[in-house]
C-alpha cells in the first residue's frame, strides 16, 4: 500500500502566533471558510497550505 503525503497540520493557537492575532480571530476565519481545518477528537487543526494561501491573499490584495 502506497502512503500520500498529508497535509501540515498546525493548532489553532501556532495559527493565531503565525498571524499575530488571537485564537478567536482563527476560529473566524474557519468558520467563514477563509481557512481550512479538520477536526482530530476534540482538537482543531489548521491545514498549513490553507493558510499560506490565506496570507498570500491578503498580500496579493495590498500589492
Amino acid at each position: 500500500m502506497t502512503s500520500s503525503v498529508t497535509p501540515s497540520l498546525i493548532t489553532v493557537q501556532a495559527a493565531a502566533d503565525t498571524l499575530s492575532v488571537s485564537k478567536w480571530t482563527v476560529y473566524r476565519l474557519i468558520w467563514d471558510n477563509a481557512v481550512q481545518s479538520v477536526q482530530i477528537g476534540r482538537s482543531r487543526r489548521i491545514v498549513q497550505a490553507s493558510l499560506d494561501d490565506y496570507v498570500r491573499g491578503l498580500i496579493e490584495e495590498v500589492t
